[in-house]
């Protein structure tokens, strides 16, 4: 499997992506403001599914926000599903109260 590396601006928006072959193949778009990592979409190259990709960058996503010490904000709807699913392993990182 590929590295996923990591691409802010200066306003750090950006994404966690995975290239192949020069080829851009799954990325997971985020801003990183004030504190906290928003995530806002998250796509796989269809070649890649199945094969644990999103899980993949979602793990190198949570990693960086910990080691940042930063508060996750998941707008994506596979990563707030994530979240709801296995709340035990990202309580301390959710950013519950932006939810209201």
């Amino acid at each position: 499997m590929n590295e996923i590396q990591l691409r802010l601006n200066d306003n750090g928006r950006g994404a966690f992506f995975m290239e192949r072959e020069g080829k851009q193949v799954a990325e997971m778009e985020v801003l990183v403001k004030d504190g906290n990592l928003t995530v806002f979409h998250t796509e796989v190259d269809d070649t890649l599914k199945g094969k644990g990709v999103a899980a993949t960058l979602l793990s190198t996503m949570t990693g960086y926000a910990r080691e940042h010490k930063l508060k996750v904000i998941p707008l994506c709807p596979y990563v707030l599903a994530q979240f709801k699913r296995h709340q035990e392993l990202y309580a301390e990182i959710w950013n519950k109260s932006w939810h209201g």
